[in-house]
């Protein structure tokens, strides 16, 4: 089979004269050569066009997350969990790695890191794919939103293990699953809870929102809130996020969104602060600013709850006191720090 494979639409033209044997010229007949357009199999309208991604897409999807946030301040905080004091006489090496367990004392590698933070954002991918929503813009995936819709959660059984999310708890370090079940997700539940009040349930749940660095700069993400932000305000529904960044909070303020209150992640060795943000509906943009309502600390003694909601995904989670079990009931728990967005 031939293929022509050329990148422009020109075309030339080329005669030629020749002489026969009676000394009389005649012209040849003219040639012309056409080069054709290379085809491409990527849709054009995914370069400018919000759409809906499935499962068949999950990870293609995480990847484009995964190189978002890899700087980002939270997604390190449930990742980088060794104490300055085992790091001394810690074994390097062999850690969590890609959905294995992480044995105490260990420090897990740079790449083990790496493969447990796309593992943590495939999981919140292919949950949002199951029962939530999952939109994204650019022909590589190049801007992605998570959004939990009214009324809508993540926390059956079903859901849980087809999106192999049951895994994470053996997957963290022990001092990352502190930072998780017993600091993070009970804290972001109650903040949630106390924010919005009786619409705790009726509104537009924005957990990730990032472009990959390659593709920042493009519009991608404004794209990504506006489509959203119409169905809210056709709705009358208020949305909800936390972020990770005054640069962010800013942004979003643009879009009407309102900081209500900061808390902080204190486990660490730098508190990771969370701005809580609310756009009512129909809200305008603003003038950033930074002032805020209230702040709110994590408590300073860990404790297991029943009722665990957190800003990135609701599912059944594990007791800390049993190891091979889940604990019953539901429970929404965050992979990440929703509404963050890297542009």
């Amino acid at each position: 089979m031939a293929m022509v494979n050329t990148s422009s639409n020109s075309s030339t033209s080329a005669s030629t004269t020749t002489s026969n044997t009676s000394g009389t010229a005649t012209s040849a007949p003219a040639v012309t050569v056409v080069e054709l357009k290379r085809y491409s199999l990527v849709p054009p309208k995914w370069q400018e066009t919000v759409r809906v991604a499935g499962m068949s897409e999950c990870r293609e999807v995480a990847l484009s997350l995964a190189h978002a946030f890899a700087a980002d301040d939270y997604a390190q905080y449930l990742v980088n969990t060794e104490d300055p004091e085992d790091e001394k006489t810690a074994v390097v090496g062999s850690g969590g790695g890609s959905r294995g367990a992480v044995p105490s004392g260990t420090i897990m590698t740079p790449e083990d890191k790496w493969k447990l933070h796309v593992d943590i954002m495939t999981y919140a991918v292919a949950m949002h794919c199951l029962n939530g929503l999952v939109t994204t813009i650019g022909p590589e995936y190049d801007s992605v939103a998570l959004w939990l819709p009214p009324g809508r959660d993540l926390d059956s059984w079903w859901v849980l293990f087809r999106s192999g999310a049951w895994r994470l708890y053996y997957q963290l370090s022990a001092e990352g699953r502190k930072r998780y079940f017993d600091e993070v997700v009970p804290l972001l539940h109650d903040t949630k809870s106390a924010v919005l009040g009786e619409r705790d349930h009726d509104a537009w749940y924005l957990v990730y929102l990032g472009t990959k660095p390659s593709s920042q700069g493009r519009g991608y993400a404004g794209k990504l809130l506006r489509d959203v932000i119409q169905r809210a305000d056709a709705e009358n529904r208020p949305m909800y996020l936390e972020s990770s960044s005054l640069a962010n909070n800013s942004y979003y303020q643009k879009f009407g969104f309102e900081i209500k209150r900061d808390i902080f992640l204190k486990r660490g060795r730098n508190p990771v602060r969370l701005s809580i943000m609310v756009r009512e509906p129909n809200a305008s943009g603003m003038t950033p600013t930074n002032t805020r309502k209230d702040v709110v600390t994590a408590p300073s003694t860990t404790t297991t709850s029943n009722q665990l909601i957190g800003s990135r995904v609701k599912f059944p989670t594990v007791s800390s006191h049993h190891h091979h079990g889940f604990a019953h009931g539901h429970y929404h728990v965050g992979l990440g720090v929703g509404g963050k967005k890297l542009m």
